[in-house]
């Protein structure tokens, strides 16, 4: 039976440091990191990322206590090959071994809500849901697997992005479809869970009680927290819904996709390729997915300025929507790649939102100094990276130290 932890519960709260690995696998990538959890704080010793590409990948590594890097070109990559890289380099380092290792899931379905260690259960559990999330969960079972052949004996612990909303209030959690399709699962689960938590655990003392974090990276959602806890969010049944991302739709007009089955002949295996491979800043510029190069090439291509200017739009319009849910706002947060790195696009959202009183600092909104928000602003406006590899490493240790006792 696999042991649970409520979200945020007991994370790191017992017993002496742990060195655990923290696996993050997505479809064409898997970042690592090597940390030692104690008490009170958590330490990054070693961090990297595989990337795959349909011949050649790259794989990057940096000790953090001796500031040593490599990075390297790798033929015919897979997540097998990153594992197996992985473990050659920890050997060969003068890091400690991982005592655990901890992944993050994307999706565990309805009956997968609590990070847990990983048993037979809930592999079968995770096999089952592979339908809610069939461009995660599949990757992330591999690396599990590949993970237990290379590291045999270590515990293994599952960290879900759906956990951090496994407390959303009906009104936002239930979807307006048949009462028999809701008993199957089929609800709001919300993702890029690891993400807020790592954002709340991040502001501490300062986290207020009404809080949007706007998670914008090739993934996007926006989510609001009151009083620490997910009370609505963008993301939907998969992380296809919500906001435009970079080849993700987001939400879409249903009737879109029964016309594209009736006209077009769209089957499901073509459905979902479209709405996670072909739309959003790639469907909308007929460029690139990635928010860099449409910057790089917006002044000359019409596609490319409108393919931001609706992802800026989108993303206010979400902000806007969980302002009325959390009636009011105290803090806003930009975290993942887009969010922490894009002046332009952070300042595009909050002119947007002037209508409420968001002002930002120009000067600190270039450099990324917090705050970003100027005096005159109704609510703060920060930057915060998200630590999902730390949180994943926090709960293991958590999952391991309650195991134990």
């Amino acid at each position: 039976m696999s042991t649970l932890l409520p979200s945020g519960a007991g994370i790191a709260d017992s017993g002496p440091a742990q060195n655990v690995l923290a696996l993050n696998s997505g479809s064409s990538s898997l970042k690592f990191g090597l940390y030692s959890v104690g008490i009170s704080r958590s330490d990054a010793l070693l961090i990297g990322e595989a990337e795959f590409g349909d011949k050649i990948g790259k794989f990057h590594a940096k000790d953090l206590r001796e500031n040593k890097s490599i990075s390297e070109t790798v033929a015919r990559p897979d997540h097998h090959e990153a594992i197996a890289r992985i473990g050659r380099l920890l050997a060969d380092s003068k890091l400690p071994a991982p005592a655990a290792i901890g992944h993050r899931i994307v999706h565990g379905g309805p009956k997968l809500r609590q990070h847990c260690l990983i048993d037979d259960t809930v592999l079968r559990e995770l096999e089952a849901a592979t339908d809610f999330a069939p461009l995660h969960i599949p990757a992330a079972l591999s690396v599990i697997r590949f993970a237990q052949e290379h590291f045999p004996g270590l515990p293994q612990a599952a960290c879900f992005d759906t956990t951090f909303h496994a407390g959303l209030p009906d009104v936002a959690r239930v979807l307006p479809i048949a009462k028999e399709l809701q008993a199957d699962g089929i609800q709001r689960y919300g993702f890029h869970g690891l993400s807020c938590e790592s954002i709340v655990r991040q502001l501490g003392d300062d986290l207020p009680d009404r809080l949007i974090i706007a998670h914008l990276g090739n993934g996007a959602s926006i989510t609001a927290v009151k009083a620490g806890k997910s009370i609505d969010t963008s993301m939907g049944l998969t992380p296809t819904g919500g906001v435009i991302m970079g080849t993700r739709s987001g939400d879409l007009d249903p009737g879109v996709l029964v016309y594209l089955a009736r006209a077009k002949k769209f089957d499901a295996a073509m459905l979902e390729h479209l709405v996670d491979h072909r739309s959003g800043l790639l469907g909308i510029s007929g460029i690139a997915s990635d928010m860099r190069r449409l910057h790089e090439v917006a002044s000359s291509n019409a596609d490319a300025r409108l393919a931001i200017e609706m992802f800026c739009y989108c993303v206010g319009k979400q902000v806007a929507a969980m302002i009325a849910a959390l009636d009011g706002l105290d803090m806003l947060v930009f975290t993942g790649g887009i969010g922490e790195n894009d002046a332009q696009a952070r300042a595009a959202i909050c002119e947007g939102l002037s209508w409420i009183g968001v002002r930002l600092d120009l000067a600190r909104n270039r450099s990324g100094e917090n705050a970003i928000s100027n005096r005159d602003s109704r609510c703060a406006v920060r930057v915060v990276a998200s630590q999902e590899d730390e949180q994943i490493a926090r709960h293991t240790s958590a999952l391991i130290a309650k195991r134990v006792h």
